[in-house]
């Protein structure tokens, strides 16, 4: 890992282009055998606009980087719900999201940067049926609390 940042900053200072992080090819056969569309974008990760019927999509990313935590290995599903106007989101949407938190049965939401973000942390050897039931739940979540602050808004 140090190695490779070595070379990355060296190449970067070189003012020669740094490549993008590679996406997981594991995660690719599984959004393929669900026949869900996606792009990998330039952090390798796998961003899907989720069809979720009645007009409405969601915008969802499959993580390619995993996580370890002592003998777990996961990786996380990302879909943004809302987009706060300043730095800090309002207290009433955070207080929500906590609501929020607590009732659904996977994930939970986090702040980055100005955005609230609902994460589900599956297994990184889920089967893609498990995956495709994270994606979807983090879908739906994301975008009925969107809906809930937004007006019926489809920004995400």
């Amino acid at each position: 890992m140090r190695k490779t940042l070595f070379v990355a900053l060296l190449l970067a200072m070189a003012g020669m282009p740094v490549l993008a992080a590679t996406s997981d090819p594991i995660v690719e056969r599984q959004l393929d055998s669900l026949k869900l569309k996606y792009q990998v974008d330039k952090d390798g990760d796998y961003k899907l606009v989720y069809d979720l019927g009645n007009g409405r999509t969601q915008l969802v990313w499959v993580r390619s980087k995993t996580y370890a935590y002592r003998s777990n290995q996961i990786r996380e599903i990302w879909s943004p719900g809302y987009r706060s106007p300043s730095d800090a989101i309002p207290e009433r949407v955070a207080n929500r999201m906590l609501e929020n938190s607590n009732d659904v049965k996977l994930g939970g939401w986090v702040k980055q940067g100005k955005v609230g973000m609902f994460i589900i942390k599956v297994s990184t050897d889920a089967s893609a049926e498990e995956l495709g039931d994270a994606i979807r739940a983090a879908a739906s979540t994301a975008d009925d609390l969107e809906q809930e602050f937004s007006g019926k808004k489809d920004e995400f």
